[in-house]
């Protein structure tokens, strides 16, 4: 079997035709398939063979891969809706091609730490399924070393591309190793030519064309998860900056305005230092700042609690006045007095709270002393 995962039509961002993405569901539904039934064929082997130990691990991620590339299908199905699609759905399926995966469940760590798109999937299921075809010895006959040999170009190819995508200070390497790999495959082809057994330097060849494919795909999703990462960083760092110094500012009105005021120390993002450029220390800055936040969030809470303290006084003090009118106390010069006092408390700055909550209460009693005697 040499299936191959199908080209992708679009990119991220740009819809493709209707046309191309019907062309290319068919293509990758053949492709699911086919790949499904090469997998299961090599896991029975394995088995049999008793290589479980050797091989298991190469095969769990193969799958993994399949069933990540599978469930993705079935969002683009669902999406694609048998062609009722505008330009919003074609945009849409861009993005479930071109975007990650969800592998976040796929029991796998390797799997779980890698950020692929679906055409990288596919790809690097490929590359792991001519690495244990080759290593199980699937491939014995003239006939199917003719087939191994157009596989391996292909996948020369496909590592050509991926190696495009290096960046400039890893670019060098990969392209000496794609270079290598290129000069033994042409001296196999013409030693083939010639009549010659090429049959235990192949097997070599493809597991060290498998292991560089692999290798480049899993560089690339590692540095998109870091770019990834890093965005992540500078725009939750912005956020929260913008939280801390709205905070700051509700302090200074609370302090300003009531006492006592909570005088907690806030915290402050610039405690953090700069926005590191390692994947693991900006694992730490977002762990970091996601901290900050919460002790924003409560100070906060706190800082309008204070304030609403205030502005409750305030409400129970009309209320207890409107209460004095209705049963006709409005006027006795003991509440006069002490509504005169609230009045000048709460028209203070700041408020003293506790001065408030004391002439309110004695207002309380006045009142309700008033009300049993007029009875």
């Amino acid at each position: 079997m040499s299936t191959s995962t199908p080209s992708a039509p679009g990119q991220l961002g740009v819809a493709a035709t209707p046309q191309q993405l019907m062309t290319y569901l068919g293509q990758l539904d053949a492709w699911l398939g086919e790949r499904r039934s090469e997998l299961d064929a090599l896991d029975a082997q394995i088995i049999d063979s008793g290589r479980q130990t050797e091989l298991t691990s190469d095969m769990a991620l193969a799958l993994a891969l399949w069933q990540a590339a599978k469930t993705r299908q079935n969002l683009l199905l669902s999406t694609w809706d048998s062609g009722r699609v505008g330009q919003q759905e074609r945009e849409r399926l861009s993005a479930l091609i071109w975007g990650r995966l969800d592998t976040a469940n796929a029991g796998l760590a390797q799997l779980q730490s890698m950020s692929v798109s679906l055409p990288e999937a596919g790809r690097l299921c490929d590359a792991l399924v001519a690495q244990l075809r080759t290593r199980l010895n699937t491939d014995p006959t003239a006939e199917q070393q003719q087939i191994r040999l157009r596989d391996l170009r292909a996948q020369l190819e496909r590592i050509r591309d991926q190696v495009k995508l290096e960046p400039p200070t890893l670019a060098p390497a990969a392209s000496a190793k794609l270079s290598s790999l290129a000069a033994r495959t042409g001296d196999l082809v013409d030693k083939r030519t010639r009549g010659g057994d090429i049959g235990g330097l192949l097997g070599a060849l493809e597991i060290d064309a498998a292991r560089l494919e692999r290798d480049l795909i899993v560089g690339a999703a590692k540095r998109r998860e870091a770019r990834d990462l890093l965005v992540r960083a500078r725009e939750q760092l912005a956020e929260v900056t913008a939280r801390e110094q709205a905070v700051r500012t509700l302090a200074a009105q609370a302090a300003a305005a009531v006492w006592p005021a909570p005088d907690g120390a806030l915290p402050s993002v610039a405690g953090l230092g700069p926005v590191p450029n390692t994947r693991t220390a900006l694992i730490g800055f977002v762990d970091g700042l996601g901290a900050v936040a919460g002790q924003l969030n409560k100070a906060q809470a706190d800082l309008t609690a204070t304030l609403a303290e205030r502005d409750a006084a305030a409400s129970l003090s009309s209320a207890l006045q409107a209460k004095a009118a209705a049963l006709g106390q409005a006027g006795e010069p003991d509440l006069l007095e002490l509504s005169a006092l609230v009045g000048r408390r709460l028209a203070e700055s700041p408020v003293v709270l506790p001065v408030v909550h004391q002439l309110l209460q004695a207002y309380t009693a006045q009142l309700d002393f008033l009300a049993r005697r007029q009875r």
